[in-house]
């Protein structure tokens, strides 16, 4: 842990980007308060000399330098004068936090590309804010992006003082990994609880108490409504705000397909497209939309108007559920109840933020068939069962393998390293390390 905060795996991309011949302009999305300014501001201190940061949020000043063009050697000189540090091109970080606030701020990322390939230039944004934006002219081509996640539960464990344990997953030795499952599964469930919102994981870890990680959960779901009202009109907030909340809900449902009308009687599909929309680009919810068959790739096969709709991050959900500490940690009857939410949402999680994986789901169309996640690497396709617990038993993963071969079935549940033959069951909190399952 450094300065308060957590480190980060994205780490290591940002040191291939500096190193990288290719490089042109950063930008970093991410939703708000998964770290984006600290990330960059560390990164900036371990590799660079010096860094040269400026935030556009509620910045006249800032912003009226770009009004005037896109001459770089004067925007360079009004950014040393700005932030009082000399910059270097071989030496400095110039980092843009805030750039959605800013849309020519954005564009001069394309005229640094052309005309100053030298300068190290990265810009931390909402890609929301950069979308909302008519006439922006996002540098299409001219910069390279990365995305930044919540935690992942390996990074979670690294956090926790328990990197060892992260390794172990990393090397990928099933009778280590089978023998130390007790401890795996008590911090699985601290992550449940906690989730990998960096502020959240640095107050749990500051002194060990799960409520200091709710408190900072709850003021990040406030600013979130904030957010909300800040961008879209009246109308429009009520209809997402009414989206938002209503996820886990949907998520506690044994179908856990989002459906309109379960949000308030009479709703349509109209009246709340827009509300997904804004929710996914905005990063604080992730559309995992239904395929008709499991063709490669998989994206094509995808139904826009079908989905499932999860949170960003399962300590976010949680808290959304209003899941009291005893429920997560000793699992009492409440938690029984929603642990199968709660897992679904670790394991969407997880495949996005640590494997890197744009995740799908299946279902019958006249059945009550489904299969909860499909994800496609290479060129296979692996159809995945969560199984909340150690219940070993996978009907509709056998039926969908039967249907459709050349598959590679997975089932996640808390037991532990398993091969069946035609499937194999990987430990939840071992998914982290594509290597384990892949």
């Amino acid at each position: 842990m450094l300065g308060g905060k957590v480190d980060r795996f994205l780490m290591d991309d940002l040191v291939k980007w500096k190193n990288s011949k290719r490089r042109k302009p950063l930008i970093l999305n991410g939703a708000r308060q998964v770290g984006k300014t600290w990330l960059l501001k560390e990164f900036g201190r371990i590799q660079f000399e010096n860094v040269a940061y400026v935030s556009f949020d509620d910045n006249p000043l800032m912003a009226a330098a770009f009004d005037e063009g896109y001459d770089i050697p004067r925007l360079i000189t009004i950014l040393q004068a700005v932030t009082g540090e000399r910059i270097d091109p071989s030496a400095t970080l110039i980092v843009f936090d805030e750039v959605q606030e800013c849309p020519k701020a954005l564009t001069s990322l394309k005229y640094f590309c052309e005309n100053a390939p030298e300068y190290h230039i990265a810009a931390a944004g909402s890609l929301l804010g950069i979308l909302v934006h008519e006439g922006t002219g996002f540098p299409v081509g001219k910069v390279n992006l990365l995305d930044l996640h919540p935690l992942s539960y390996r990074e979670f464990l690294h956090a926790t003082g328990n990197g060892g344990l992260c390794d172990i997953i990393d090397d990928g030795d099933v009778a280590m990994i089978d023998s130390l499952a007790l401890r795996f599964t008590q911090l699985l469930r601290q992550y449940y609880y906690v989730g990998g919102m960096p502020e959240a994981v640095a107050a749990f870890t500051d002194a060990g108490v799960l409520a200091d990680a709710r408190e900072v959960q709850e003021q990040i779901l406030f600013g979130y409504e904030r957010d909300i009202s800040k961008h879209l009109s009246a109308r429009e907030t009520e209809y997402t705000l009414a989206a938002w909340k209503s996820v886990p809900a949907h998520l506690g449902q044994e179908n856990k397909r989002f459906v309109f009308g379960h949000i308030r009687d009479g709703a349509r599909a109209r009246d709340y497209r827009l509300a997904i929309t804004w929710l996914a680009q905005a990063g604080i919810a992730t559309p995992v939309r239904r395929i008709s068959k499991p063709g490669i790739p998989l994206a094509p096969y995808a139904d826009d108007a079908i989905f499932k709709l999860f949170a960003l991050d399962v300590g976010l959900l949680s808290a959304m559920a209003g899941l009291d500490e005893t429920s997560a940690i000793a699992g009492n009857s409440a938690f029984t109840e929603f642990k199968g939410a709660l897992t679904e949402q670790y394991v969407c999680q997880q495949l996005v933020s640590d494997c890197g994986l744009a995740p799908y789901y299946w279902s019958a169309e006249n059945s009550s068939g489904e299969i909860d996640f499909l994800v496609q690497a290479g060129a296979n396709v692996y159809p995945i069962e969560v199984k909340a617990e150690e219940n070993l038993r996978a009907k509709s993963l056998r039926a969908f393998n039967g249907r459709y071969e050349g598959m590679s079935p997975r089932r996640f549940s808390m037991s532990g390293f398993r091969d069946q033959g035609w499937m194999r069951n990987i430990p939840l909190y071992a998914i982290g390390n594509p290597g384990n399952w892949v």
